[in-house]
């Protein structure tokens, strides 16, 4: 890929081309808003204005309801050989496209599952997709040669892709992206009507829960509104759990004079909680996280030491090296609280990532400590 146009000069846009020019990209920015243009250009994400000729794609970064729009106005146009676009929804777009008359042989539905809770070409960052999941949506129509320029594309934005069918997108974005969306802006609502020195004590539990509540509320409105198909579903059976809270709870703030009635109110609360952990239990770590990196595990054993696990994990605090999980099944199970005075079949497994392995060890060794 040596030539690009984006179209839409907001975050997504722009950090698509700021990465690209990055990766040495020619990249022509266009946008109905001159401002945006150059503050972008500013930033070094590109040239001003439409290209002499053809570019090898075209990125459309508009809202879903301009996406048909914008691609046929530059198809006709002639502006790239090649056209994928950013919107958050694909089956809708799809059909306006098609409705449109637009060319679907040189169009890969796109889009990046990565952002931020503040819009513009300011808030843009070349990194903002690295090692983000990208879906790309081809269809039958799409040619072999523009898939693979998407593909391109993705790449050099670090990103990684996922290929999906334009309503299989729509209904896994709905529950991983939309609903929670909704859920932080409805929570987030609630604090306007909460005592001054109520909010005063929002911590970083309500800022997490809530950080997308910031986001561009028209723009969030379009993309509800064109995923509701997939979307009210999900709303309907997450009013069923609240619904089941709130009688739980209504149920525990009244029933104190009623054991078997708090007993049950309190299983289906603990149920209602327990599925959360199990639903959250399935969340693949990012590529980047640390829990998804390989681990070393080792080995020490704790011998005759005096009160040993509490020993070892001092140990490992003065060697300021850090510990990701401690693995305690080889300690002797006649001994239930750990703490006596070890024995020769007591160990404990230290995990850690690969680069603490080799200096935690020695720092270990030479502390007493026998360790594989």
């Amino acid at each position: 890929m040596h030539t690009a146009a984006v179209v839409g000069t907001g975050l997504i846009g722009t950090s698509i081309a700021l990465a690209l020019s990055a990766r040495g990209v020619t990249t022509h920015l266009l946008d109905r808003d001159p401002d945006r243009v150059r503050i972008a250009v500013a930033r070094g994400a590109g040239t001003p204005g439409p290209p002499p000729e053809p570019v090898d794609i075209a990125v459309i970064a508009v809202p879903p309801w301009r996406t048909a729009r914008a691609l046929a106005e530059h198809q006709r146009a002639g502006l790239a050989r090649v056209y994928t676009d950013v919107a958050s929804v694909k089956a809708l777009p799809h059909a306006e496209c098609l409705a449109l008359g637009c060319d679907t042989t040189t169009l890969v539905g796109g889009h990046p599952l990565a952002g931020r809770e503040r819009s513009g070409p300011l808030a843009a960052r070349a990194d903002l997709f690295q090692d983000h999941h990208w879906v790309l949506t081809p269809t039958p129509d799409t040619t072999e040669a523009a898939l693979n320029r998407a593909l391109e594309l993705v790449s050099l934005c670090g990103a990684v892709p996922a290929l999906l069918e334009p309503p299989d997108h729509d209904r896994a974005v709905a529950l991983v992206s939309h609903l929670p969306h909704l859920m932080a802006t409805l929570t987030a609502g609630r604090l306007r009507e909460g005592e001054e020195y109520a909010v005063r004590l929002a911590g970083r539990g309500m800022r997490d829960a809530t950080r997308v509540a910031s986001g561009d509320a028209a723009l969030w409105a379009d993309i509800l509104a064109a995923n509701a198909t997939a979307l009210a579903p999900l709303l309907t059976e997450l009013r069923a759990d609240l619904a089941a809270a709130a009688e739980a709870l209504s149920q525990l703030s009244t029933a104190a004079t009623d054991p078997a009635a708090t007993a049950e109110a309190l299983a289906d609360l603990t149920a209602l909680l327990q599925r959360g952990v199990e639903g959250r239990a399935r969340i693949t770590p990012p590529y980047n996280d640390p829990a998804s990196r390989p681990h070393t595990m080792l080995s020490v054993a704790l011998g005759d030491h005096d009160r040993p696990l509490s020993r070892l994990l001092d140990d490992v605090d003065e060697a300021r090296l850090e510990l990701d999980d401690v693995d305690l099944a080889g300690l002797a199970p006649h001994r239930p609280d750990r703490r006596g005075a070890g024995s020769a079949a007591d160990s404990v497994g230290l995990k850690v990532a690969p680069g603490v392995a080799r200096p935690l060890t020695e720092a270990l060794r030479d502390r007493g400590w026998a360790v594989r």
